[in-house]
């Protein structure tokens, strides 16, 4: 995909579930590499609903919605599932398996991808060290803290090394000083060229770092730059 390609574009979306009131209302928004957001807006304002539609977890109810190039409501299943090993998310409740150590969940991306047990052991190892959890290989999730937790959560989102990077309130359950690691890590991946999207109802942090923000509105997006296409 060319520098210049947006990887997601949002063409008058709206979404609605049932026959209920839309929750997303004409949604138009491009995203390009090396980009980072954070995407803000009261409860019930519709962050969890466009988070869900970045990692395709429901499409559309109608307009256009491209991520890396593909129309996400005309993909075969076979086509979502590549698509879908393009994107990192780590939500808010980790969703880690308390059966499998750290070092497992942080591989498990790499075996869905057929990577063999040494590399995948190899390379989750490397990232464990990069956020910090370098000790706790052969520990449980059940036993971690809150902010061990998140960085375990993110150290299986970008072991692939994603081309979208999606954060459902991930400093929720930590405190500031973890908080700011975690953003560390995230500012680390918008580096190497990934495109990051923070969801978050803290105030602080936007008004810390200073990225572009995304507001969502009772269903209505704005934006204080929506043609981004990242620092170099």
């Amino acid at each position: 995909m060319s520098k210049e390609e947006p990887l997601i574009v949002f063409d008058k979306v709206i979404l609605h579930y049932g026959d209920g009131a839309p929750v997303l209302k004409n949604i138009s928004l491009s995203l390009y590499e090396k980009s980072f957001y954070f995407l803000t807006g009261a409860s019930g304002a519709g962050k969890t609903s466009l988070m869900r539609l970045l990692y395709m977890g429901i499409k559309p109810s109608s307009g256009q919605l491209k991520i890396c190039n593909k129309n996400v409501s005309e993909i075969s299943s076979d086509e979502l599932c590549e698509l879908r090993r393009r994107i990192g998310v780590v939500f808010q409740d980790f969703n880690l398996l308390n059966h499998l150590t750290v070092l497992e969940n942080v591989a498990l991306p790499l075996k869905v991808t057929g990577e063999s047990k040494k590399r995948r052991e190899y390379q989750a190892k490397e990232i464990l060290d990069w956020v910090g959890l370098g000790n706790c290989f052969d520990i449980f999730p059940d036993t971690l803290s809150g902010g061990q937790k998140q960085r375990v959560a993110i150290a299986r989102a970008i072991i692939t090394r994603p081309d979208i990077l999606l954060a459902d309130e991930p400093t929720g359950n930590v405190d500031e000083k973890i908080a700011n690691k975690l953003m560390g890590l995230f500012y680390g991946m918008h580096k190497i060229g990934a495109c990051v999207i923070v969801a978050t109802h803290y105030r602080q942090f936007v008004d810390t770092f200073h990225y572009n923000e995304l507001v969502l509105n009772n269903g209505f997006l704005s934006s204080n730059d929506y043609s981004t296409k990242g620092d170099s």
